[in-house]
């Protein structure tokens, strides 16, 4: 009989139990005991629920504390060199170093690099290798676990980062080399987790190895063939299911089908095409799991489009071979749709978040076992509601469609060339050489919060609440002009999420109360619905943006969130293309742009820091992409005269290869992450040649360490090396809604003073050199 399956189950919990947990842990409010009984609670109720749903493999070692790469990276005990660590038991506190920095009595200990876990919003830490790399293994956490949900009475299917996923998911701090040379050193920490989990009682072991969706290597295909075919043979009490998603395996799946693994998951909501040939690969003694229920979105599934795939599944191997699976892991979408309600009723019915999805599995394993007919009633109902839905007046909005329609190639471009647009808008803001400036946000304090949701409960009157937002705006642009940076923010303090603050205010969206999903650590985001068509009704930023210019002769940045990002960290509909619903976003944009340089904002943000993310892992695919991605920035953005200043922001991405594309969107100052990648991004934006102004990060903003000013004025002048002088700025690498005030008020002193002395070093090289050639 077809079986049943996820992939991984989301960690925070149904009331974001780990997340406050986690963060009374960092202040020193939680004792270690306590913070992991939370997460042996949590765990225990997770195996419970998915027991009581009837999933047939329940994962295990899905759970973590920050992140599952970084989890790898403490099985195998790959710890940098600048933790100075022993070599005995990894504990809590280096693994949270290791994530989010550390001081000691050498001073600031850097985090290890974040960046986007393949096309999603999720994070995770980069491993770090060196040519001699010694790997062993440190942590029996996928042991534990599996023997903790086995005390429970409950069966689990440990789920491991496979180890060439690992390596080429990690970099090489002292070469060039690929780090797949190191596959013969890792493979044995990989063998001794595999023997105990045999010896614990595990059957079943899920191997993930989501490099195998990306574009064909034979370096990987090799290492792919150098490790399972030793690993499926080692212990016969394990069968190995190989593991792939966020794509097609196409060309790997020859080879995927020749090992002797015992079981094949394959993405078919991202990529069902690659069915027809797996049916034809696959071996008598493996089991096919058909990844049918989107684990990226949360639309319910449409069972018209999914029968026939299992019908014909079922057709060619038979029941008995089937596993029914979500196509990934569960982390990406939300817990319930249980506390949904005051969510419109019929929206509602249009979703399904992941205990939801347990039932749609569950309805599947039912169709394949028991045939169509035995839940005709139930699939009837569920199409109803999908057919409602796409002919729903809530989703088709015809004035929406028509602009989109009349939209040309001159709404996408500026009036003149950068080199004279540069020359109008130093005009009108005289600023000087490394202008200071930070990314948008300030801290968002739990008295900030607790006004927000005083206000949203009832409890506080407008007129008062904006009276608050007024004073704390007031407060945040003194202590700007005080510290002096040269172009100020407002601060942010009326949005709850860069994106979620817009969606609120455009029609096509809808709001969860409790659809958080995890990005990195314990941050969470809480993702808009994008139901139907997009528009804007009434301004959205200009009120707040004024109101902060009148209290200074600074320029003040119109911070906006742009149109791929919104789109990238929402829920999209998934009934119509994705370049169209971001083209009518972009026109949202644009309208506001207008209104901010109306009100007279004279720089106006539009951040695209998911851009990079939103790129597909296939690189034939990429052109189409980034073509109406760029398309529908510059249309958000080109409706301003040629004195306004435009920036972007991007962050946590690996840009080098897409440089063309950033180039072409044409914004007058870009900032970027560049702290804790060492500053490797602003060589190769040097190398490309980059025409237009770019702000390195030089204060990591995900840690809580205070960056020294020597810190700082290292990383500009290794930027210097690359790109003039007049083509620099010097600002954090993200928004510092998450930081303290403490912390962000003595690391914004440092920046300045970084700018002022660099300035000054600047200057008294330039009388150096005009005196010897007097």
């Amino acid at each position: 009989m077809a079986k049943t399956a996820i992939l991984g189950f989301p960690r925070m919990g149904k009331a974001r139990e780990l997340k406050r947990a986690l963060e009374d842990y960092w202040k020193g409010e939680l004792p270690q005991e306590k913070l992991l009984a939370v997460s042996q609670q949590l765990k225990q109720k997770h195996w419970q629920l998915q027991k009581k749903s009837k999933t047939d493999y329940i994962p295990s070692n899905d759970f973590s504390f920050y992140d599952q790469v970084l989890d790898t990276s403490i099985m195998a005990g790959a710890v940098p060199d600048r933790f100075n660590w022993p070599g005995d038991a990894i504990d809590l506190e280096l693994y949270f170093a290791m994530a989010r920095g550390r001081q000691d009595n050498t001073g600031n200990v850097p985090a290890m690099e974040m960046t986007k876990w393949f096309d999603t919003n999720y994070h995770y830490l980069v491993p770090e290798f060196k040519s001699n790399q010694i790997f062993k293994l440190h942590s029996l956490k996928p042991v534990e676990e599996f023997a903790e949900a086995k005390a429970l009475g409950i069966h689990t299917r440990p789920v491991l980062l496979g180890p060439v996923s690992y390596l080429l998911l990690g970099k090489m701090t002292d070469s060039q080399a690929s780090p797949l040379q190191l596959l013969d050193r890792l493979l044995p920490v990989y063998q001794e987790v595999l023997f105990r989990l045999a010896e614990a009682g595990a059957d079943w072991i899920q191997m993930d190895e989501p490099v195998l969706v990306l574009d064909y290597d034979k370096s990987v295909a090799e290492a792919i063939r150098q490790t399972y075919r030793p690993l499926a043979a080692l212990d016969e009490r394990l069968k190995i299911q190989l593991t792939s998603y966020f794509g097609g395996m196409e060309e790997y799946l020859d080879l995927v089908f020749s090992l002797p693994v015992h079981g094949v998951h394959l993405d078919l909501d991202r990529a069902p095409e690659q069915m027809d040939q797996a049916l034809t690969l696959i071996q008598s003694r493996q089991q096919l799991s058909l990844g049918l229920i989107n684990g990226r979105n949360i639309w319910r599934a449409d069972f018209k489009q999914l029968l026939p795939l299992l019908e014909k599944a079922v057709k060619a191997i038979g029941k008995e071979c089937l596993i029914i699976s979500s196509s990934c892991s569960l982390l990406h979408v939300p817990f319930s749709l249980e506390d949904e309600e005051s969510m419109d009723a019929d929206i509602k019915a249009w979703l399904a978040f992941s205990v939801e999805k347990l039932d749609e599995l569950n309805l599947l394993r039912e169709a394949a076992n028991q045939g169509k007919l035995a839940v005709a009633d139930e699939l009837a109902k569920r199409q109803a509601i999908i057919q409602f839905r796409h002919g729903s007046e809530k989703v088709n909005r015809r004035q929406v469609q028509e602009r989109c329609r009349k939209v040309n190639e001159g709404m996408k471009k500026r009036g003149a060339l950068f080199t004279e647009r540069k020359k109008q808008q130093q005009e009108k803001l005289k600023l000087p050489v490394l202008p200071t400036t930070t990314i948008g946000s300030f801290p968002q304090t739990q008295e900030v919060r607790s006004w927000r949701r005083d206000y949203k409960a009832g409890k506080i009157s407008p007129a008062r609440y904006q009276d608050y937002l007024k004073e704390e705006i007031r407060k945040c642009i003194a202590f700007q002009e005080e510290i002096g940076l040269d172009v100020l923010v407002h601060g942010e303090f009326e949005r709850n999420d860069m994106v979620e603050y817009f969606g609120e205010l455009l029609e096509g969206f809808v709001f969860t109360r409790n659809g958080w999903v995890q990005s990195y650590g314990s941050r969470c985001v809480k993702p808009p619905v994008i139901f139907g068509d997009i528009e804007r009704k009434a301004a959205m930023t200009t009120a707040w943006s004024a109101y902060a210019q009148a209290l200074t002769d600074k320029p003040v940045k119109g911070m906006l969130t742009g149109p791929v990002t919104i789109l990238q960290w929402s829920f999209v509909r998934d009934d119509q293309p994705r370049a169209d619903t971001c083209q009518q976003i972009a026109l949202a944009i644009r309208d506001e742009v207008k209104d901010l340089e109306k009100s007279g904002i004279k720089v106006i943000q539009i951040d695209e820091p998911a851009l990079r993310e939103g790129l597909p892992l296939k690189k034939t695919a990429w052109q189409a992409y980034l073509s109406w991605g760029g398309d529908c920035f510059r249309l958000a953005s080109a409706g301003v005269k040629d004195e306004t200043q435009i920036h972007t922001h991007m962050c946590y991405g690996d840009f080098e290869d897409i440089f063309e594309a950033i180039a072409a969107l044409d914004a007058d100052v870009i900032s970027i992450e560049a702290s804790r990648s060492g500053m490797g991004i602003l060589k190769a934006f040097g190398k490309f040649h980059y025409p237009n102004d770019i702000g390195p990060g030089v204060y990591d903003i995900h840690s809580p360490l205070v960056p020294e000013i020597k810190t700082m004025k290292d990383i500009v002048k290794k930027a210097l090396e690359v790109v003039p002088a007049a083509q620099v700025w010097i600002n954090p690498d993200c928004g510092l809604k998450t930081r303290d005030w403490k912390e962000v008020k003595s690391a914004l002193r440092n920046l300045v003073e970084t700018a002022k002395e660099l300035r000054l070093e600047i200057n008294q090289k330039r009388v150096s050199g005009s005196s010897s050639r007097t």
